[in-house]
């Protein structure tokens, strides 16, 4: 399965002609419905609608019909239907007779109130016309298309998140190589550092002592030393979390969550990292871990 970002775009269009050359042309004029859906990272999913009144009756099947195919994300639907470009709206008789009564009705109350003017009348009429315009037949059609196409560009983006993550993962697993050997080298040193100021403390006195004591007092002090530092778990914690995230992404499908999880965990790993060196290079390496995962981090939280 592919992994989905929860980042996308897609914008539709569908343009109904008015029959050519003919009377009817002039008060049915070609009409024009678009469709966008956004969408962006979001714990759940958050749908919100921007449609026009006359399509208002269609939010509960535009919103049945999104949550079949998203699961998370902030996700915007907006609506535009209006008359095309060009096109010319003839009032019919009726409609002027019905908007002329609405003037006459409004003036009573209002004996301020300003005539309709060409313009308004025009408006008024157009959208008279195109509220019923629109029919389940022709916009349901239009929002699967613009549905898929949003699938089409968060899939893309979702490809792009996993090639990065799973560059990330190789580039832990070096780090994590490169501190693997750090610490059996930090417990020698610091076996040859205790033995080197025992022999140095032992030069100030004038009385001597066993090497065996030294030798067994230096083994005491490297073994504590050892387990201070050792980052053996927090490395094989990190090794089977990698694993985990990469077995995800190859995967694929609605893994965000999880991932978000792992991610915190690879983190809590590198933190302890740091906490135990003993050395610049293991800090070093922990700080490079930690700044791998934050970018990881920000990518899982787009994948849905």
């Amino acid at each position: 399965m592919p992994v989905y970002s929860m980042t996308g775009y897609a914008s539709v269009q569908h343009s109904t002609p008015a029959a050519p050359g003919s009377t009817e042309s002039r008060s049915s004029p070609a009409q024009r419905l678009g469709l966008e859906i956004r969408s962006v990272n979001s714990r759940f999913l958050d749908l919100s609608f921007r449609l026009p009144d006359e399509l208002r009756a269609f939010e509960p099947a535009l919103r049945e019909l999104i949550t079949q195919h998203i699961k998370r994300g902030k996700v915007e639907v907006r609506a535009v239907a209006d008359s095309a470009e060009g096109s010319v709206t003839e009032p019919q008789a009726a409609a002027l007779q019905r908007l002329l009564s609405l003037q006459d009705k409004v003036q009573t109350w209002l004996p301020g109130a300003r005539d309709l003017s060409v313009a308004d009348v025009l408006r008024l009429a157009a959208q008279e016309r195109s509220a019923g315009a629109v029919t389940e037949e022709v916009l349901m059609p239009l929002a699967k298309q613009a549905v898929q196409a949003l699938l089409s560009a968060r899939e893309r983006e979702g490809a792009r998140l996993a090639s990065m993550l799973q560059d990330h993962i190789k580039q832990l697993r070096v780090l994590a190589k490169m501190a693997a050997p750090l610490v059996p080298q930090l417990v020698e040193q610091q076996r040859n550092r205790f033995l080197d100021r025992w022999k140095e403390a032992m030069a100030l006195t004038d009385g001597a002592t066993l090497p065996e004591a030294a030798q067994d007092r230096a083994l005491t002090e490297a073994t504590a030393f050892a387990i201070r530092i050792d980052v053996a778990e927090e490395l094989t914690r990190t090794a089977s979390h990698l694993d985990e995230i990469s077995r995800l992404v190859s995967k694929g499908g609605d893994m965000g969550k999880r991932l978000d999880f792992l991610i915190q965990e690879l983190h809590r790993e590198a933190n302890t990292m740091g906490s135990k060196s003993a050395a610049l290079e293991l800090t070093k390496i922990s700080v490079d871990m930690k700044v791998l995962i934050e970018q990881m981090r920000e990518q899982v939280q787009n994948i849905e």
